[in-house]
């Protein structure tokens, strides 16, 4: 009787246990600093001449764990180059075993969101996947996301971005604001549709750069780029 009762004790501890390193595990390789609670994460946009027309900051909300995988609420805003609020949206951000879900609308800059000042926005979530164990020479999955405007005055516009053709370049060392890291030169197709009465398709070759447990800290277009600033 001692026994199977020392068995079943056993076998709850193990189990306890088994949770508890799913939690711990899923949290260290899920590092990344949209995972990390109550920081604010701000990424600087800069014009092909280097002179900043934006920032983006991101407010982590909320993380939490549920089977392994991270959740993080986030509060992202768009400011124009004068500091003013352009236009605020919350969405979620996920990390399952190493492999980042980045919300595509992160993707948008702050000069096409100037576009829709003042306009209320609703994004339905779409993930772009990067993986952990990510290597030169990789081809990443593509992504697709759509974003509904309602203007003030009623107009109602569509804004539908789709990533394609993303690759693992190289392995390089880049430095921004924030600071210095090894990370991976990805490079893809971004195609934005606008639609307001017309369709207006943009095509844009994307270049970024990805520090695996990390994040994207810089991206570049022939139009300028994006790096982080700052995390605090």
């Amino acid at each position: 009787m001692y026994f199977a009762a020392l068995k079943l004790q056993d076998m709850r501890l193990i189990f306890l246990l088994a949770i508890l390193y799913i939690g711990v595990n899923a949290y260290a390789q899920c590092g990344y600093y949209y995972m990390q609670n109550n920081k604010t994460i701000t990424m600087g946009s800069f014009d092909k001449s280097g002179k900043e027309n934006g920032r983006f900051v991101y407010k982590v909300l909320d993380v939490s764990n549920s089977g392994g995988v991270v959740t993080s609420k986030i509060k992202s805003e768009a400011f124009d180059k004068k500091g003013k609020s352009i236009v605020a949206m919350q969405g979620n951000m996920q990390c399952k075993n190493g492999v980042l879900m980045l919300d595509m609308k992160t993707l948008v800059t702050s000069s096409q969101m100037q576009q829709f000042k003042d306009a209320d926005v609703d994004g339905k979530i779409s993930y772009l996947e990067y993986p952990g164990d990510i290597k030169v020479g990789q081809t990443l999955p593509d992504g697709k996301f759509d974003m509904d405007v309602t203007m003030q005055k009623g107009m109602r516009a569509k804004l539908s971005m789709e990533v394609t053709n993303r690759k693992v370049l190289d392995k390089e060392r880049v430095t921004t604001k924030a600071g210095s890291w090894d990370a991976y030169k990805i490079s893809y197709n971004a195609k934005m549709v606008i639609t307001m009465g017309i369709s207006i398709p943009v095509n844009v070759d994307m270049t970024e750069w990805f520090v695996p447990g990390f994040g994207v800290v810089k991206s570049s277009s022939k139009s300028g780029t994006q790096e982080l600033l700052s995390i605090e």
